[in-house]
């Protein structure tokens, strides 16, 4: 499938950022004229990835988060990318409820929150390399079946 247009947004992995990473990301994504509820799903799922980079990947220090997102059609595709401390056992990570930060009252559900509000969701990491989370949302009333 053809890419339509692509993006790429770095900056400091500062909690500040979280939100204009967000809205960045659902103003990009607002040229395939998605609905309300899409461009929610997009900002809610974005949040999530860019906070995890922040709290899990960097902990207490400062590094650059990117993110690219990409247009197809009838979809977009977004990667969330750290070079952060990476993750030991995605698949236990992916399990609701997990959290490596209970002392900052974490929920656990971000990895769950972001495969609830995406159609896809792939998660790529390795200690000390960092962590990529790539994030699909096809949108449209087809859900996906004309790009599959």
């Amino acid at each position: 499938m053809e890419v339509i247009n692509e993006m790429r947004l770095e900056f400091l992995s500062k909690s500040q950022n979280e939100a204009f990473a967000r809205v960045t990301v659902a103003a990009f994504a607002a040229q395939l004229d998605p609905t309300l509820e899409e461009i929610a799903d997009i900002k809610t799922a974005v949040s999530e990835a860019v906070t995890n980079a922040i709290i899990h990947g960097y902990e207490n220090t400062i590094g650059i988060v990117t993110i690219t997102a990409r247009l197809y059609k009838n979809k977009i595709e977004i990667e969330v990318l750290d070079k952060g401390k990476g993750i030991e056992d995605v698949e236990k990570a992916r399990q609701p409820l997990y959290t490596s930060k209970p002392e900052l009252e974490r929920s656990g559900m971000g990895f769950t929150v972001m495969e609830t509000f995406m159609d896809e969701m792939e998660v790529v990491s390795a200690p000390g390399q960092g962590t990529l989370v790539k994030l699909i949302k096809y949108l449209g009333s087809n859900n996906g079946e004309l790009g599959r």
